[in-house]
C-alpha cells in the first residue's frame, strides 16, 4: 500500500507558522494542496503569499467549537490532518491557579480533539491524523505537572482513535525543544535556560529544528503501516 501527498488535500491548523508551515512547504513540494488554519488573518496571509497557489486559509480558533465546525463547511475531503495551534500557561502544580492548570488542557489538548472531531465526516477511507504532544510526557524538564499531564493525554488520545477510527491511521509526533517560531516569542531568559537544558540532557545536545519536526510529520502522514504510535522526535532527550 502507499500513500502519495500529490493531489491530496492536507490540513493544517496553526499552519501559518512555526511546524506547521514548515509541513506546509515539505507536503507542497510533493504535490499537495494545503488548507490552513489559525487565528491571525495576516499569518495567514502571509503564508498563503509564500506558499503559492497550492495553498489557500481560513481563520479558526481552536478554542470555539463552531469555530472549528465552521472552518471544515466547505472542506469536501481531508487527506491529511494536523493541528499545532496552542495557547497555555506552564507553571508549578502548587502555584497555577485552576484556570491556568487546565489551560493545556482545554488548548492543546481540547483543541486538537475538537478538530479531530469536525473533521471526522471529511476524513477520506485512508487518511492520516497526526496528533502533537511533546517529550515532556515521558520525561518531565521541570515542574510542570498540568502540562506534562495534557501531553500524555494527547499520546493516550491518538491509540484510543487509531484503534476507533482504523483504518483512518491517528499517530501523535512529540517534539522536544525547538529552535523557532514557538521559543523565539518567550523571553530570552527562559529561553537560553531550555536551550542550556536540552545540550545538556538530550543525547544529541542540541535543539530541534522545525523542519527536522516537520520531517518527522510528514513520515507519519505517508507511512501506511504506523498507527496509535508516538514519534518522539526530540534529539534522545527521552533516553536519559
Amino acid at each position: 500500500m502507499t500513500f502519495e501527498l500529490r493531489d491530496r488535500t492536507v490540513v493544517l491548523i496553526g499552519g501559518g507558522s512555526g511546524i506547521g508551515l514548515a509541513v506546509a512547504r515539505r507536503v507542497i513540494a510533493d504535490g499537495a494542496r494545503v488548507v490552513l488554519g489559525g487565528r491571525s488573518r495576516e499569518r495567514l496571509d502571509g503564508a498563503v503569499a509564500e506558499l503559492g497557489p497550492a495553498a489557500r486559509a481560513r481563520t479558526v480558533d481552536t478554542a470555539d467549537p463552531a469555530s472549528v465546525e465552521d472552518f471544515f463547511a466547505d472542506i469536501d475531503e481531508v487527506d491529511a490532518l494536523l493541528t499545532t495551534a496552542a495557547t497555555y500557561t506552564v507553571g508549578t502544580f502548587k502555584d497555577l491557579d485552576p484556570d491556568a492548570a487546565r489551560s493545556p488542557f482545554e488548548s492543546k489538548f481540547w483543541g486538537q480533539y475538537r478538530v479531530v472531531k469536525a473533521a471526522l465526516p471529511r476524513l477520506t477511507a485512508d487518511a492520516a491524523v497526526v496528533l502533537v504532544s511533546g517529550a515532556a510526557s515521558v520525561r518531565p524538564a521541570g515542574p510542570a505537572a498540568p502540562y506534562i499531564a495534557a501531553n500524555a493525554a494527547i499520546e493516550g488520545l491518538a491509540r484510543g482513535l487509531a484503534v476507533e477510527l482504523a483504518p483512518v491511521r491517528v499517530t501523535a509526533v512529540a517534539p522536544g525543544t525547538v529552535d523557532g517560531n514557538l521559543w523565539a516569542g518567550r523571553p530570552d531568559e527562559a529561553r537560553d535556560a531550555a536551550f542550556a537544558h536540552i545540550r545538556r540532557e538530550a543525547v544529541l545536545g542540541r535543539p530541534g529544528t522545525e523542519d527536522e519536526i516537520a520531517a518527522a510529520v510528514v513520515h507519519l502522514f505517508t507511512n501506511t503501516y504506523t498507527t496509535g504510535s508516538t514519534l518522539y522526535v526530540d534529539g534522545g532527550y527521552a533516553l536519559r
